[in-house]
């Protein structure tokens, strides 16, 4: 664009794109610009949607980017099609303005944030961290106002709803909880937002100071991609194989490993509606009448066959309240009595809020599942390891699309690994050397994902210098489990060894360099610890991590809670657990577990100690 934007425009623009990104992705697919015209009423067909973000795509990759966006919503003056979008927008309900806290707001901008959001995650947290002593100095918080915004300063609550969703994420030693000043309060926001990003939250363009001014769009987006990382934390097949039960004839577990959960959900309504003939495809438009909420609840509500569950019978009356609100308020009333209502008001339902539709199915599903796992049925799940969990949220923590749920079946048409070569600085041919879904073709494209494959791997031979001695596009696209992880490590491995090149001037960093770097600064700092390579078996005791954080940041760490001599397996978890938290405190966007320390994991080792060497030259 060579018109310069104005500030104005710009959050006009920002507005916009935040109305239409409902999951809060950074990007729009077509399912969200079908929503978008079908709230606002005046539904397109499929093959209009198509043609719209075909239009508005311009570097085809079958989704809409910020930037993407801004170019062509500043060229909507003339088109027929793209006044009707701007006449979508214009309709699109929930939405509010209220004064930004950016530098922009100085020149009177505002930013826009959906109010229903706002009430309900107040809610949410309001009960579910109702009894936590750390919290009593902002709860509850009032829904109706802008307190929740207010709420995040600190950081004591976030570190808190990031240890509800993923237990244990956050070492609570290391929160400030007492006379916080600036720099405690500053601390405990960059412990928040590295352990959000170590369970898969993307968080590229939020910083402490954001959260610290309590800026509404990017605290909403943070709070909203923490809960639900919670929310649908058991709705996956490991860990949950009664799921199996919504297998449809003829089809394979493979199947439903590869559905993401929001896909989980919506075949777990239908499976329940099927005895009244009803199905949804989505949860705005669809459910916009409660019905389809009435006979779920009808179905999964419990019937008093089971030993200490009493029954609940759901009155069906409200649902022939002519009056939508009404009636939505009616279906509330049941699913009160279920110990369910969660995250939606009868306004939520009526104006089809895809994302608070959502959060309340998945807390129906996690309290009432009504599921049994098929009988006569010989298979074994095996669970996520430690390892695919950490690469899975490594990559979504980048902001890849689609978002990654198993790493097996959402990388077989390699598109999320080619993004992943673009934050190494591998360039990509997206124009001539990528097929960009939907495929088409035979066996659902099966070909086109092959060769987008056998790219992928090009690229890591010639372009990255990658290690790939028998690998191919096919193991890729069929999951070879070995072969897929030792592709993604060498991505992660190079993506952290990049950051310390920018630092260092471009200057090679290798093994060598940051195991020399990290026994100088030891040395450097009077600390006894020194590291031989990233398998020395004295790392288990997480002593060097810890001596080397304190002398990045002098007395950040608490020597009196860091266990030396004799040391049982349980004392080197605990070293380990309150070495990666500090890590994240001081700055250091570590992804790895505690786990691995304890047991001298070398590939996460190598990460965890190059963070630190990011941190301690960035501080130099």
């Amino acid at each position: 664009m060579t018109e310069k934007v104005s500030a104005e425009e710009m959050e006009e623009i920002r507005e916009a794109f935040q109305k239409v990104d409902v999951d809060g992705s950074g990007y729009i697919c077509a399912s969200e610009l079908g929503d978008l015209f079908r709230e606002a009423g005046f539904p397109l067909p499929g093959y209009q949607i198509r043609e719209l973000l075909q239009k508005l795509d311009r570097d085809k990759d079958s989704r809409i980017d910020f930037e993407e966006f801004t170019a062509i919503f500043r060229e909507m003056k003339d088109d027929r099609m793209a006044q009707g979008f701007r006449k979508a927008l214009s309709k699109k309900e929930g939405v509010v303005s209220i004064k930004g806290t950016s530098e922009l707001s100085s020149e009177g901008t505002q930013h826009s944030i959906s109010e229903q959001e706002r009430y309900a995650f107040a809610n949410y947290i309001n009960t579910a961290l109702e009894k936590d002593p750390d919290c009593k100095h902002c709860l509850p918080i009032d829904p109706n106002t802008g307190h929740l915004f207010k709420a995040v300063a600190d950081g004591i609550l976030l570190c808190k709803l990031i240890n509800l969703s993923v237990p244990d994420t956050i070492d609570e030693r290391t929160i400030n909880k007492k006379k916080l000043t600036a720099f405690t309060t500053h601390e405990n926001l960059n412990l928040a937002l590295n352990s959000a990003s170590a369970i898969g939250c993307q968080v590229i363009n939020i910083g402490a100071q954001d959260l610290k001014e309590g800026k509404p769009h990017l605290v909403l987006g943070l709070l909203w991609q923490i809960i639900k990382i919670g929310l649908f934390a058991d709705i996956q097949l490991s860990r949950n194989e009664a799921l199996a039960a919504l297998l449809e004839e003829g089809e394979s577990l493979d199947v439903l490993m590869k559905l993401s959960p929001e896909e989980l959900l919506l075949r777990w309504v239908n499976f329940h509606l099927k005895s009244t003939g009803m199905s949804i495809s989505n949860f705005s438009g669809d459910i916009k009448d409660s019905k389809a909420y009435f006979h779920l609840l009808e179905q999964i509500a419990p019937d008093g066959s089971k030993e200490d569950v009493p029954r609940i019978e759901i009155d069906m009356t409200g649902l022939y309240e002519k009056e939508l609100r009404k009636r939505a308020e009616c279906l509330l009333k049941q699913a009160d009595r279920l110990g369910c209502r969660q995250f939606v008001t009868a306004t939520d339902i009526v104006t089809g809020n895809a994302k608070l539709n959502l959060a309340f199915v998945a807390t129906l599903f996690s309290k009432y599942p009504a599921l049994t796992k098929p009988e006569n049925q010989d298979w074994y799940l095996e669970s996520e390891t430690r390892e695919e969990r950490t690469f899975r949220n490594w990559m979504n923590s980048l902001g890849v699309n689609p978002h990654v749920h198993y790493i097996y079946g959402d990388m077989q048409d390699a598109i999320v690994i080619l993004q992943l070569y673009e934050k190494i600085k591998v360039p990509v041919d997206w124009d001539h050397r990528v097929n960009h879904p939907p495929y088409k073709g035979v066996g659902g494209g099966h070909l086109k994902k092959i060769e987008n494959c056998n790219y992928a791997v090009e690229l890591g031979k010639t372009k990255a210098g990658f290690s790939l001695v028998g690998i191919g596009g096919q193991d890729l696209n069929e999951g070879n489990q070995t072969l897929t992880l030792a592709l993604v490590w060498q991505l992660m491995r190079r993506y952290t060894l990049n950051v310390l090149e920018d630092l260092g001037d471009g200057a090679v960093a290798g093994e060598d360099l940051i195991i020399s770097w990290v026994n100088k600064t030891l040395k450097e700092a009077g600390k006894s610890s020194s590291i031989k390579s990233f398998k020395d078996k004295a790392i288990s005791t997480s002593v060097p991590v810890l001596d080397l954080i304190n002398a990045i940041q002098p007395q950040s760490v608490n020597t009196d809670l860091v266990k030396r001599d004799d040391l049982s397996d349980e004392d080197k978890l605990d070293n380990a657990k309150y070495a990666i938290s500090m890590a994240r405190k001081i700055g250091a966007k570590v992804y790895a577990l505690p786990e691995d320390l304890v047991e001298v994991n070398p590939k996460m080792v190598m990460t965890i100690f190059a963070c630190l060497m990011g941190r301690g030259m960035k501080k130099a």
